[in-house]
């Protein structure tokens, strides 16, 4: 198969995305901890892009940017609510590690939430099928969006809470993480998605992101974070996600 100039760009920005989260391990090992941040800022900004192209090829320019406003607004509100009022995840706050901040939300965190959305759409749609003509079947699609989402943060939030971009006011749950905090989740995700209302993605390159994201995660968070208990969960999480895609999606096209 013929690998077109936009298909290029596409891996193109997933390459120079890996690249980054390849380096970060060694720029901390050599530079130090104060790298971590903006290293982790140019990642995020590379996975978005990729994502942002990828939707753009697939709807149109000005879908994607509805689709990137949406996400962007919808997740910062849910996150500045959060932080000032501990509605839905719980009480915690954001420290100064972050820049730049509005509101006391981080703009990376709106980016982090676009940039495994769309993929997560995508696991969702090989779970429950392209056609979402019923009412179940719409319900079931934002939620299994959701929960591919959410399964994401058993890896994530123990990571940055480590290493002090936020904090929890009563550390509990989850290694330190109140169980609230994954209600939250599964609720903005879900409103984000019901309010986008994606059509049909290609699966790839879109499920090859969210596979390398469960990837780097499992090694990095249990090899080099040292954090092997969020790894365990996060990888069985996100995993078990993944292999159920695959199966219905084997089943389907049999």
């Amino acid at each position: 198969m013929q690998i077109t100039p936009a298909q290029r760009l596409e891996y193109a920005f997933i390459a120079a995305w890996l690249l980054v989260m390849i380096a970060l391990p060694i720029a901390l090992w050599t530079v130090g901890d104060a790298v971590f941040a903006p290293g982790i800022t140019i990642a995020a900004l590379f996975q978005a892009s990729a994502v942002f192209y990828i939707l753009q090829r697939q709807w149109g320019l000005r879908r994607a940017l509805l689709t990137l406003g949406i996400v962007a607004v919808t997740t910062w509100a849910a996150e500045f609510i959060g932080s000032k009022t501990g509605f839905p995840f719980g009480d915690y706050f954001y420290t100064d590690r972050l820049q730049p901040q509005i509101g006391g939300v981080p703009l990376l965190i709106p980016v982090a939430w676009f940039m495994l959305l769309p993929p997560a759409w995508v696991m969702a749609q090989m779970i429950v099928g392209e056609k979402r003509r019923t009412l179940a079947r719409q319900a079931a699609f934002v939620l299994v969006s959701a929960a591919a989402l959410t399964a994401w943060d058993l890896f994530l939030d123990p990571q940055m809470v480590a290493r002090g971009f936020w904090v929890w006011e009563q550390p509990s749950g989850y290694f330190g993480i109140p169980w609230v905090n994954y209600f939250g989740w599964l609720l903005t995700a879900s409103i984000v998605t019901i309010l986008a209302r994606p059509a049909r993605l290609s699966i790839m390159p879109l499920a090859l992101i969210y596979g390398l994201v469960w990837f780097l995660q499992s090694i990095g968070q249990a090899v080099f974070w040292g954090q092997p208990g969020p790894a365990f969960f996060g990888c069985l999480a996100m995993g078990g996600i993944m292999v159920l895609a695959y199966v219905q999606q084997k089943r389907r096209n049999a």
